[in-house]
């Protein structure tokens, strides 16, 4: 058990030391990726990620694999965050009700401020948490690259 856990691990780290590229050049690309995930676009996160990446001259492999936060296992749990942070930033007095005499108006009203609330949050959610995953990589590639040459040369 523990030699596949090894594995896995030496796996990841070689996904990271195989991208060419500098530390900041790579750092952007997941940055990038990751701001990208936490927008709920369903099959479009990946090709945000990759084209702002490309824009940005960020690395786009780093990018696609960054938008990965979000997946199934992590959609609940990181809309309905990025929900509630938007709802402190929007503050409206009209509480969602369901009603059968409500008007397509009132849908349409509910729906746009839930979706404001959505993106709004998922804005400032994808900024933190791509500025601690673009800083965190930045310092890997920076501080860590002797330690991983070392690493992969053992065998």
């Amino acid at each position: 058990m523990r030699s596949k856990r090894y594995i896995n691990y030496k796996k990841i780290l070689s996904l990271f030391r195989q991208q060419n590229g500098s530390p900041s050049f790579n750092a952007k690309g997941l940055a990038i990726g990751v701001f990208s995930g936490c927008f709920p676009f369903f099959g479009f996160q990946t090709l945000l990620g990759v084209f702002f990446a490309k824009l940005a001259k960020g690395n786009i492999v780093l990018a696609a694999i960054g938008t990965w936060i979000s997946n199934p296992f992590t959609y609940i749990p990181l809309y309905y965050f990025n929900y509630k942070v938007g709802s402190m930033f929007i503050r409206n007095s009209t509480n969602i009700t369901i009603d059968s005499n409500l008007g397509i108006h009132d849908l349409w009203e509910q729906g746009s401020i839930f979706s404001i609330k959505l993106l709004l949050g998922s804005t400032f959610v994808g900024l933190l948490l791509a500025s601690i995953s673009g800083f965190f990589v930045l310092l890997l590639y920076k501080i860590n690259k002797e330690k991983l040459d070392l690493f992969f040369n053992q065998n």
